[in-house]
């Protein structure tokens, strides 16, 4: 017991060990495993020719932790940040340690409001988002989505479902519908 006069017992020795189960210690002799290869370091077996890799070119400021003195020498570049979210972001990095739940708290929401933006970006240009499509409720009516879960737990939270996944549509409609009806009565 720890912290007591009476001293805890020892572990047993590897050969109490390999007498008592059968096959412990089958890999102590390093000829009998498989990777010891793979153990000894050789850097010329691994083909790089640097000590320490070329950078890539950073064509506009990107996020960076303030953990870090310097950006990875490769890094992402898909997805530029931009607009509202894009600020959040770059505040995020700016402001916060990645240890910080603020930090990856700003980040979620810079997720979702770059949803909105997209969503939005999307309508403008007249190609809006297929909601039924995309949101699976089309599947759920003609791929069998109730009977497939029959005897399943989230056959309970399925309405909720529909209701999550169309909330945020109903919503905005909901506002525009307002502020059509309050236009009217302006005008």
């Amino acid at each position: 017991m720890t912290y007591t006069a009476k001293k805890p017992q020892l572990a047993e020795s590897s050969d109490d060990l390999r007498a008592r189960i059968p096959g412990w210690g089958a890999d102590l002799d390093r000829k009998d495993r498989p990777s010891v290869p793979r153990e000894i370091y050789d850097p010329g077996a691994t083909g790089a020719h640097w000590e320490f890799p070329e950078r890539q070119p950073e064509l506009w400021p990107r996020e960076r932790s303030i953990e870090h003195k310097f950006l990875t020498p490769v890094f992402g570049t898909s997805c530029p940040p931009k607009g509202l979210s894009g600020v959040i972001r770059r505040y995020a990095y700016r402001r916060f340690s990645e240890a910080r739940a603020a930090h990856w708290l700003l980040l979620i929401a810079a997720d979702r409001i770059d949803v909105a933006e997209s969503r939005v970006t999307a309508l403008l240009r007249g190609h809006p988002d297929n909601v039924i499509a995309e949101t699976g409720v089309k599947a759920e009516l003609t791929h069998h989505g109730l009977s497939s879960r029959r005897g399943r737990i989230d056959v309970r939270h399925q309405p909720l479902d529909a209701v999550i996944a169309m909330a945020p549509y109903v919503a905005a409609a909901g506002v525009t519908w307002a502020l059509i009806n309050r236009a009217r009565r302006r005008g």
